[in-house]
């Protein structure tokens, strides 16, 4: 957090945007800053001994849990920065937890693109806000090839398209609308760029 504040004390910055909250196996946390947030009320979930999920799906599940809305599914969206850009296999660990928690609206963040789980059988509207995002976009099937993947707001829309790895996957195509609208039989990743501001 101090990098986004450069002409304030970094102690204060760290202060002041503490988390409410550290959960996970507490394998990459400093003891240090563990005992830090501590002392400033930050509240402490030790999960090291589940091994099986990986510490976003242990925050995504808590978040799901312990929020208090009545539809969860419609109204609830985490935003998790620094999400991509590091080792490949934690990528595609965050990724498997959008498929884990499909039904919430997770978007993964990045310094140069987003990434958001679009379920199948929806039709997506989605808006774009080109100060901050586009032109490149992907739309790459998850999970299981895509028989049939139409677009609409794109240089190269797909016409009841088939998409799988091993063929046509739909990378660096760009953003020509407002709203972008996809309509699939199977589960895709919207990814798009983000612009540098």
């Amino acid at each position: 957090m101090p990098l986004f504040f450069p002409h304030q004390q970094p102690s204060f910055v760290r202060s002041r945007y503490k988390p409410d909250l550290i959960k996970g196996d507490m394998d990459s946390i400093r003891r240090e800053v563990l005992d830090y947030y501590a002392t400033l009320g930050t509240k402490i979930i030790d999960e090291s001994q589940d091994q099986d999920t990986t510490d976003l799906h242990k925050c995504v599940a808590y978040i799901r849990d312990f929020t208090p809305i009545v539809d969860k599914s419609s109204q609830l969206c985490i935003l998790v920065a620094g999400a991509l850009g590091g080792r490949f296999d934690h990528e595609i660990g965050n990724i498997n937890v959008l498929c884990r928690f499909s039904n919430t609206r997770i978007i993964l963040l990045s310094d140069d693109c987003l990434i958001h789980l679009l379920p199948k059988n929806h039709s997506h509207k989605i808006f774009i806000q080109s100060s901050v995002e586009g032109p490149h976009c992907g739309l790459v099937p998850i999970g299981m090839p895509s028989g049939s993947t139409t677009t609409t707001g794109l240089r190269w829309d797909l016409n009841n398209t088939e998409m799988r790895f091993g063929g046509l996957v739909s990378t660096s195509n760009i953003v020509k609308e407002d709203i972008v609208t996809v309509q699939s039989d199977t589960d895709l990743l919207w990814t798009v760029s983000i612009k540098k501001l």
